[in-house]
């Protein structure tokens, strides 16, 4: 029999002074209830109850287990109640991990504003390039840049983000401007690679789809380092509007070969489970996905 079953049963027998009032309570038989009682007084070897024909009463011991079992029985209860509401209510830490410039940029002003509609949660945020292994450092929900090639992870797509491929102005003057991507083969061309495929930027035309390979003189795991770089007049990038948008309208780097079209970046949120989701996880997942879209850059998926 389990424990908490029958626990709960001698305190109602306790209380009701009757096995036939408890059982009737409970709504089971007086011959169940009376099996729970034996079996919790074989198990602790001690009488739990003084028992006449016409009266019920407990023992000491009862007493004693009487005050044990109100107790553990209220600790279940608000234990219970605690785990219900963190599947009901957001509450407790929220984990974030995202790429360092989406998450300064976009990820950050959402959380804080979804912070503000739930005093009792609290949010920890690690900016980092690249996967991470969700499950080994704690993270309820990460934030992933491109194609997903892990069909082990539950994904849902938030946004896309246009890209585009520019260079400072100054460079363009230096070295020309190219028309059509074969040429990106006689140009400096930075590389992040965050974005899949490494070394190969995509277009499509009236011709059709077109990759490119393409080198030049840095390469980088984020996009920050090559944005610099390419307002410094060292290459070409090809990096989301998001990032590069600020730097465009000042002048800084001038978008070339607007003519054809790139596949955007496509934006996921990538989580441990897709069952018994928290209430913070799931609450900032449908947050996320309306609040994304009509920021800078982002488009709907």
């Amino acid at each position: 029999m389990d424990k908490l079953t029958s626990m709960n049963v001698f305190v109602r027998v306790a209380k009701a002074g009757s096995f036939a009032k408890a059982a009737k309570d409970l709504d089971i038989s007086r011959a169940m209830a009376t099996k729970h009682i034996m079996q919790l007084e074989s198990e602790l070897n001690t009488r739990l109850f003084n028992r006449t024909t016409r009266s019920l009463s407990l023992t000491e011991a009862g007493e004693e287990y009487l005050e044990r079992c109100q107790q553990v029985l209220l600790d279940v209860a608000e234990m219970e109640s605690a785990v219900t509401k963190l599947q009901t209510e957001p509450r407790g830490i929220l984990k974030i991990c995202a790429p360092p410039v989406i998450g300064a940029t976009h990820i950050s002003p959402a959380l804080t504003e979804y912070l503000k509609s739930y005093p009792d949660l609290s949010v920890e945020m690690m900016l980092k390039g690249g996967q991470v292994d969700l499950v080994d450092e704690g993270i309820d929900i990460a934030i992933y840049l491109g194609q997903l090639n892990d069909t082990s992870l539950v994904a849902r797509k938030l946004a896309n983000s246009s890209l585009v491929v520019c260079a400072a102005p100054e460079y363009l003057k230096t070295h020309g401007i190219p028309q059509d991507p074969e040429d990106l083969e006689d140009h400096s061309c930075l590389i992040n690679w965050a974005i899949p495929p490494r070394n190969k930027w995509r277009f499509k035309g009236i011709l059709g789809e077109r990759t490119v390979t393409v080198t030049g003189r840095m390469q980088a795991n984020m996009a920050d380092p090559i944005r610099n770089a390419a307002v410094n007049g060292l290459g070409l990038v090809m990096l989301p509007r998001y990032i590069v948008g600020r730097d465009i309208e000042l002048g800084r780097l001038q978008v070339v070969m607007e003519q054809y079209g790139i596949a955007p970046l496509e934006v996921y949120a990538v989580y441990p489970h897709r069952k018994y989701l928290s209430a913070k996880v799931r609450s900032f997942l449908d947050f996320i996905q309306n609040w994304l879209p009509h920021r800078i850059g982002m488009d709907p998926p």
